[in-house]
């Protein structure tokens, strides 16, 4: 268990920071695969992205390529939701965040340099994402001069957390507009 109902919401606070904070720098840990939900054109859009930092400002910073569905759906509605499980502990947290995009900038080129060259290659193939093609070797074609990187900055207005358990369910909200202090609510 992550959470007890005799912690304190700024107790409460630290510890979920705390493994949001491990999911960005432990590859072993279940926060770092997180499901990122956008609206799409015509559904809800869900898929699994990895979370590369979480920074002091408490932005989730993402890399993907800027081609992909995702972009354009947050380009069109920058409203999204992240969901972290861990299955361990059995706790959910569910934030509300606002998307931006960075490509080309200092933050872009900032996270582009701290990735290797083998994997750089993943940002440079010759189709976009969802491209429909004939073979799938075609999907592996790169184009080593143009990289299509960029890095989703995720700015958090409300992060909730909902710890599941046998004698009881618990679940807290911290919202930005109160300065990320805690209230308890029904499971």
């Amino acid at each position: 268990m992550l959470l007890t109902s005799s912690d304190a919401p700024s107790e409460i606070w630290q510890t979920v920071l705390h493994e949001l904070h491990r999911g960005a720098l432990d590859p072993k840990h279940p926060f770092r695969y997180l499901t990122l939900a956008t609206a799409g054109t015509h559904f809800p859009q869900v898929r699994t992205v990895v979370l590369r930092e979480l920074t002091s400002n408490l932005d989730f910073l993402v890399y993907t390529d800027v081609r992909s569905a995702k972009v354009q759906d947050m380009l069109e509605v920058p409203r999204v939701s992240l969901l972290f499980y861990h299955p361990k502990k059995q706790v959910q947290v569910r934030v509300k965040a606002l998307a931006t995009i960075h490509v080309d900038d200092d933050l872009a080129q900032l996270h582009w340099k701290k990735i290797s060259e083998k994997r750089q290659s993943e940002y440079t193939s010759k189709l976009a994402p969802g491209t429909r093609i004939e073979n799938p070797d075609l999907g592996w074609e790169t184009d080593i001069k143009n990289a299509h990187f960029s890095v989703l900055k995720f700015s958090p207005l409300s992060i909730e957390v909902l710890q599941l358990a046998k004698d009881g369910h618990l679940r807290m909200q911290f919202e930005l507009a109160s300065r990320w202090q805690g209230n308890w609510m029904a499971p």
